[in-house]
């Protein structure tokens, strides 16, 4: 296997995600959904490469308020089924966390799924606490 190179993107990176390794990311990335990510500076978006094809992922975003101190959201972090268990998916958290520190945050939290194990025991390797009675809400297309 290749060295795999971690790097964080901006906007003029967009380009890098034309090539991303099929069953990488959930979705196929719309180029303008992407560079609108990117171009907004509250977000980070670092990938993992091989060869020049994105195999990882970890996004996360500043989360602001008037009465609180930054804190940063990791909103997903994959990494292709070809290269997982090999380190990859600690390194995008890592670099992640940096990137938030480096911005102010004084908290960052993620969330997964409860039955996610490989997830859980990734965040828990690397320090993070557990929460509970954490409900969460969402809502979809068809409700306020």
């Amino acid at each position: 296997m290749n060295p795999i190179t971690i790097r964080n993107l901006g906007p003029e990176d967009a380009h890098i995600l034309d090539r991303v390794k099929p069953g990488t990311f959930d979705n196929r990335i719309d180029p303008s959904w992407a560079f609108g990510f990117l171009a907004t500076r509250v977000n980070e978006l670092v990938v993992a490469l091989d060869q020049g094809e994105v195999i990882g992922f970890a996004s996360g975003t500043v989360i602001m308020h008037p009465d609180k101190p930054f804190s940063f959201f990791v909103n997903e972090v994959g990494v292709h089924e070809a290269y997982q268990r090999n380190g990859i998916a600690t390194r995008l958290v890592k670099r992640s966390c940096d990137l938030a520190r480096d911005r102010g945050c004084d908290v960052i939290w993620v969330a997964t799924e409860g039955d996610n194990m490989a997830a859980r025991e990734l965040y828990r390797s690397l320090g993070a606490r557990e929460t509970e009675d954490v409900v969460v809400y969402e809502w979809d297309d068809d409700t306020p």
